[in-house]
């Protein structure tokens, strides 16, 4: 029986894309507004962006800015967070508060036909929070219980050892950005309004408006309900980013009953704000950013050791880490960090293939306007330009960037940015199993630290 292959189409040509006009502007008090008509739907969504990520939280008060965040839905002093609640859903509202290393956000998405009144709850929310002792405490208790949840958990145990023994205990980095159980624990009612009253103001705060309303009208409605905000802004704290040691290392994080091991690989990395940043982009699409990257297609297609294994660059305004993340069989922990290793050391020493590039920046290009479909990810993108600075012409010359890196550029990067003699090696797993074979790798000295004493950013 004979079989017919059929060539598979080539791909056409990219169809022009072109983000959303928008418009900033400062009214009265220091408050920023973008607005950004999107006629598709009659949706509006709003963030108020805050300064205000974890990178604020004084030293000793770990938790304080997520916990800030997390409080606003808490209740104004109007009305408790069940009657917030209840207004919102009566307008037909989605709302949520999220905090990371960065900024603050509250995000809402309504029907045009309520815009104006929800955005009165919203700036209800922001401008004149309740901040009430029961649900303080209830919060607190809540991310006490996560940390004890953590240990138990291989995955987040291992994203959050990987930081704190990555960073110097200086760094912010070195602590979880939601803080650690005894940080929280520690913090009070009135930390909580000291952060609101030093970083809730307007010179600190966005309003993003993107929907089915024109620049005139969103502007009209933040004046309307924002306007008269007043507040001046405390000093920022401020720590530094440093690794914690310039040297390999073997970090194992005992964890007896594991049938597998949690692998985090990698070495402090570069801010948000480096002038290399399209070129990692794509250096690390090939590395182990997609499904057919060098990391994945080794430990999962060639060797079998994992399901699946990817690098990132975690993009903040410090320089966060770069690091390869999978979970494999405890009995091929070390052979799969051999190999992780291998794959990091030989990418520095060739130029990728034609074939390599042009995959990963056909798919840089082509995912990136599907990002953009709802008013709400639109928002969500002008976040990221006013939180990292970026040019106002960011998203139109996204692709035509990504299609103009080289192979020459992503070997230059990954010799400047990849540091295979500075990686930290973790592996959260049984020691009983895996210390020896990773000690004869030789890759660095190994140390290991029992689950059950570890609480990250103690």
């Amino acid at each position: 029986m004979s079989t017919t292959h059929i060539a598979r189409p080539a791909a056409g040509l990219p169809r022009p894309y072109h983000f959303p006009e928008f418009l900033r502007r400062r009214i009265a008090g220091g408050l920023d507004v973008i607005t950004a008509p999107v006629r598709k739907l009659p949706l509006v969504s709003v963030v108020a962006l805050v300064d205000a990520g974890a990178m604020r939280d004084p030293a000793g008060r770990e938790g304080l800015a997520v916990l800030t965040a997390k409080m606003l839905l808490e209740g104004t002093r109007e009305r408790d967070g069940a009657a917030l609640a209840d207004a919102f859903e009566r307008l037909g509202a989605t709302v949520d508060v999220s905090a990371g290393w960065d900024a603050a956000a509250l995000h809402l998405t309504v029907l045009r036909g309520n815009a104006d009144a929800a955005m009165r709850l919203l700036s209800e929310v922001v401008r004149d929070p309740g901040f009430r002792e029961r649900d303080l405490a209830r919060l607190k208790a809540e991310r006490v219980a996560q940390r004890m949840q953590m240990r138990t958990e291989p995955r987040e145990l291992a994203d959050e050892s990987f930081e704190r023994f990555l960073y110097d205990s200086t760094s912010r980095y070195a602590r979880p950005d939601a803080g650690s159980a005894r940080t929280v624990n520690a913090l009070t009612h009135d930390d909580v309004l000291n952060f609101y009253h030093a970083h809730y103001v307007p010179a600190r705060t966005t309003l993003i408006i993107v929907g089915d309303l024109d620049h005139e009208a969103g502007a009209t409605m933040a004046e309307e309900t924002f306007g008269g905000w007043a507040g001046s802004p405390g000093a920022p704290s401020a720590a530094p980013t440093r690794a914690a040691a310039p040297e390999r290392r073997v970090q194992i994080v005992a964890k007896t009953d594991a049938p597998q091991s949690e692998l985090r690989i990698g070495h402090v990395g570069v801010p948000r704000s480096h002038p290399d940043h399209f070129p990692l982009v794509v250096m690390n699409a090939v590395l182990g950013g997609l499904f057919t990257s060098r990391i994945n297609l080794n430990l999962r297609e060639r060797h079998g050791y994992a399901y699946g294994a990817r690098s990132a660059f975690e993009w903040r305004r410090g320089m966060g880490p770069f690091v390869v993340s999978t979970a494999v069989e405890s009995g091929v922990t070390a052979d799969a960090t051999r190999e992780v290793v291998a794959e990091i050391e030989a990418f520095r020493k060739a130029p990728i293939t034609d074939e390599e590039l042009s995959l990963a920046t056909s798919y840089l290009e082509g995912i990136f306007p599907i990002r953009y479909e709802t008013t709400a990810a639109i928002a969500s993108a002008l976040t990221a330009l006013v939180t990292y600075d970026l040019p106002a012409d960011y998203f139109d010359t996204y692709r035509r960037k990504i299609a103009a890196v080289s192979s020459g550029d992503v070997l230059r990067v990954a010799n400047e940015h990849l540091h295979p003699e500075q990686l930290l090696i973790l592996a959260v797993g049984d020691p009983a199993v895996i210390e020896a074979p990773l000690a004869r790798l030789k890759l660095g000295t190994i140390a290991v630290a029992p689950a059950e004493e570890i609480e990250p950013g103690t």
